[in-house]
């Protein structure tokens, strides 16, 4: 098996009023399947880190930092989001590497 390699998906929603107005009834069901995925790709070890800005604006928006073999298994697991592959949100994928990280005692 190849070296996991870093990567990083930042996410934007498609309409901003999920954010000014809030989610409709469909947004906010397929916005509940993209945290559970996010949520079991964090209990298996693959994503790393998981967040979104405060704000509820047109600047908003959100990142994952995960491991993956190779950018092709990066860009399934990016397109495999509920969020993104129902067209909730819009992602761009990154290599990346962590630098530095705070232990997580520290947070």
């Amino acid at each position: 098996m190849s070296e996991m390699a870093q990567f990083m998906y930042t996410l934007k929603v498609t309409r901003l009023g999920q954010l000014t107005e809030g989610p409709s009834a469909e947004e906010q069901a397929i916005v509940a399947r993209h945290f559970a995925y996010l949520q079991d790709l964090t209990d298996k070890g693959v994503a790393i880190l998981v967040g979104r800005t405060q704000t509820a604006d047109a600047d908003t928006f959100g990142i994952v930092v995960f491991q993956a073999a190779s950018e092709a298994e990066a860009q399934e697991i990016m397109t495999h989001d509920p969020a993104v592959k129902n067209g909730v949100m819009r992602a761009r994928l990154f290599p990346f590497r962590i630098a530095l990280m705070q232990s997580a005692q520290h947070l």
